[in-house]
């Protein structure tokens, strides 16, 4: 695993255990679901109608970021509202969990013809 890999992971876990109050007993779920973040993070294509901000929140209460992610994901208003609600404000997993969504109801979208 490479230093930087592995440094971007502990900084990820511990904004995990920050953002779920700092309670002790868990460390290992919060490396392997910041592992998985990165990886999936990693995974996905860059491209400037794709890329996902590697920090930021989503305030949920704020309408304008709820229509942004809705138009940027190519989701409804509603539900880009929900999956904040659901998921908190970590804008990369929110609009990963969007775009997933987009993915599974038109899955022929983006294929070649």
């Amino acid at each position: 695993m490479s230093h930087d890999r592995n440094d971007r992971i502990r900084e990820r876990a511990y904004q995990i255990w920050e953002r779920e109050g700092r309670m002790q007993g868990d460390p290992e779920r919060h490396w392997y679901q910041a592992e998985a973040e990165i990886d999936r993070e990693s995974a996905l294509p860059l491209t400037a109608d794709d890329a996902v901000p590697e920090t930021g929140e989503i305030a949920s209460s704020d309408v304008l970021e709820v229509e942004a992610l809705a138009v940027r994901t190519g989701i409804s208003g509603d539900e880009a509202q929900e999956l904040i609600d659901r998921l908190g404000n970590d804008r990369a997993l929110v609009e990963q969990a969007a775009r997933s969504l987009k993915r599974r109801r038109n899955p022929d979208e983006g294929q070649a013809k």
